[in-house]
């Protein structure tokens, strides 16, 4: 694992420190952690966009829906990590939605005009949230090239090989990846289905190339990995 994906996983994890109000003094706006529940909505599509956040605790669903309803969803976010970042591009109304995925969640809310205010005063601080904007797009268009010309299997050996480089810990030749994702998440952000997603993980097992458990995913050897 590089320095690069190091660097993003420190960044995004330390944005706590500056999106939690307990630890800003200086605010003048100053706003309580919020605490959902599984299902509750954190934002819907079309509400204003006024806040940025960060996830303390649980996760939360990004996604919108396609012309015929049918739900897309663009990513699954873990504690440490940003959304409703869009709102710093000039969008004036969420083009996607915000729903939590498990009980006690807790977020953090940053006021546009505060964060703002902060990055007025913080060049790194700007910095470091373009580069996660950046990365985001990035992400995207690598999931739709791969929703486009790769079959399922492929898809879900991507996506395991990209959280390696994103969020993976070496340890010797194998590779920690903490698991926040159950096995219908991954299904939903490789478009294919749970059943699928569980053969080929337990397949893999099998091979002793990985192995995994509510907690974490473990990866023997990353170059065995396809």
């Amino acid at each position: 694992m590089n320095a690069e994906t190091n660097y993003w996983f420190f960044e995004e994890e330390n944005f706590v420190n500056i999106f939690c109000p307990q630890r800003i003094v200086e605010l003048d706006n100053q706003i309580e952690d919020r605490e959902y529940q599984k299902g509750d909505n954190v934002y819907s599509i079309g509400e204003p966009s006024e806040y940025v956040y960060i996830i303390k605790q649980g996760r939360v669903k990004i996604g919108m829906y396609s012309e015929d309803g049918k739900e897309i969803v663009k990513t699954i976010l873990t504690p440490g990590e940003v959304f409703g970042e869009m709102a710093l591009t000039g969008e004036e109304n969420h083009r996607d939605f915000a729903v939590v995925l498990d009980n006690d969640t807790v977020v953090c809310p940053m006021t546009l005009d505060d964060l703002q205010a902060r990055m007025a005063d913080n060049q790194e601080l700007s910095l470091s949230i373009f580069k996660m904007m950046g990365k985001r797009m990035q992400k995207l268009e690598r999931r739709i090239e791969l929703l486009v010309s790769k079959d399922a299997r492929t898809r879900v050996i991507e996506f395991l090989r990209d959280m390696a480089k994103e969020k993976g810990r070496k340890v010797g030749f194998e590779t920690m990846i903490p698991n926040h994702l159950k096995h219908q998440d991954i299904a939903s952000l490789t478009g294919t289905s749970r059943q699928t997603v569980t053969t080929i993980l337990n397949e893999l097992k099998e091979k002793n190339i990985i192995n995994f458990d509510r907690r974490k995913i473990l990866i023997r050897d990353l170059d065995l990995l396809k």
